[in-house]
């Protein structure tokens, strides 16, 4: 299995699905299912039980996972493809469409 390039805290913008075209900020990867929690997208309802921590309970609106492949980095505005090359001895991931050190 190849590794998942997207991290928690990149730019992302939606290339396929109902929330096509929408830019957000990864807030959660799951690698095992090849998918990411972008920031106000997929948004989904879900109906909660009252607990110890949400007294109230009720309808809660949430992001639902999206998979890794529908989304791209984006990089001073424009969308990207990541690589890696060495910088030094260290590994470091680069956009393709800038060229830019990502981390």
């Amino acid at each position: 299995m190849a590794t998942m390039k997207i991290k928690k805290g990149d730019t992302v913008k939606v290339i396929a699905g109902a929330d096509k075209g929408t830019e957000g900020k990864v807030i959660a990867v799951n690698h095992k299912n090849n998918t990411v929690l972008v920031e106000g997208v997929n948004m989904i309802t879900k109906h909660t039980k009252p607990s110890a921590q949400n007294q109230q309970g009720g309808i809660v609106h949430q992001e639902g996972p999206i998979s890794a492949s529908n989304v791209m980095f984006v990089s001073e505005g424009k969308v990207s493809r990541i690589g890696y090359k060495m910088d030094g001895d260290k590994k470091v991931r680069v956009a393709k469409a800038t060229g830019k050190v990502i981390d």
